[in-house]
């Protein structure tokens, strides 16, 4: 019951985005609660990993360095491109940048298992780029769209090492201590995940009621072309270097769902509500796009 909860992300994603439009004052109040949401997501992802996971990036550096590498530099330069060639004003470029700039997405393991990808690299993939993230995220948008808008680059820093760093290394830090003790409400943790990332995104259209109107269907087409470039590049890339179809499948999701969730914190915090929107339109658009692929890879023989 939980697990189809759980994967009907997608649905309760547009449900409260709905309601928060028509009922923005519900959910405008709290706007305070992006953070600590985002670290209740942060801390679920560290109860599903141990210290023994991070092993794995020995076992496979050269594939590891392949995935953070199509991560951190076709994302933001794909946002980037996009964005101007779309004229996407400052704030909203400075938003999808942010998101190309962000880590893996937390639901992109299970996109990955229902895809019959790789669970084990993808989890890698997830955790070694989140780590990376303190240092990457604010210096890929600062690259990008510094010159436009003022990125507040030492201050993002520590807000990152703060929201991720800190819960996901008190996940950790529980689940190898206490992980069998926990067995038993473990699993509970993806449906909280999924409720945090539903309320922030259902808070940011709350707060950008007015913006959706003038710019919704410009940032859509933004977003959309955003994921699918990820999605592409994750897979033919590696698909031309001859790699295994589950590697294959494992990157293009790894590089094309992103940590929105972390990209909307940010943008809120350091730049602008109206800046988050792209952030939130990605949440409820790359686990459609990521669902369906899954489902189309899932009835194809490898």
């Amino acid at each position: 019951m939980i697990n189809r909860i759980t994967r009907l992300f997608p649905v309760w994603a547009l449900l409260f985005s709905l309601v928060a439009y028509v009922i923005p004052g519900f959910f405008v109040v709290l706007k305070p609660a992006i953070v600590p949401l985002l670290g209740v997501v942060m801390f679920g992802m560290g109860m599903t990993l141990t210290w023994h996971s991070f092993s794995e990036v020995l076992k496979r550096p050269g594939v590891i360095g392949v995935g953070v590498l199509l991560q951190y530099l076709v994302m933001p330069l794909a946002a980037w491109l996009i964005a101007e060639s779309l004229g996407l004003p400052p704030y909203l470029m400075v938003g999808l940048v942010l998101v190309g700039a962000c880590p893996g997405g937390t639901a992109s393991n299970v996109v990955c298992y229902l895809a019959k990808g790789d669970v084990a690299l993808s989890i890698t993939l997830t955790t070694i780029s989140t780590l990376l993230a303190i240092v990457a995220t604010p210096l890929l948008t600062w690259l990008y769209v510094g010159q436009k808008v003022p990125v507040p680059v030492e201050s993002m820093l520590w807000s990152i090492f703060k929201i991720v760093l800190l819960p996901v290394s008190l996940g950790v830090l529980v689940n190898s201590l206490f992980g069998r003790k926990l067995s038993g409400v473990k699993h509970l943790f993806p449906l909280v995940s999924v409720l945090a990332i539903v309320v922030i995104i259902a808070i940011v259209v709350a707060l950008n009621r007015g913006n959706l109107a003038n710019m919704g269907m410009a940032v859509a087409l933004a977003v959309i072309l955003h994921n699918l470039f990820g999605l592409a590049s994750g897979y033919w890339l590696p698909r031309l270097l001859g790699w295994d179809e589950r590697i294959c499948r494992t990157l293009a999701i790894e590089v094309g769902m992103q940590n929105s969730g972390l990209g909307v914190a940010l943008t809120v915090k350091y730049f602008s509500a109206a800046a988050a929107l792209p952030g939130a339109l990605f949440s409820i658009w790359h686990n459609l796009s990521g669902s369906m692929l899954a489902g189309y890879w899932s009835r194809r023989i490898r």
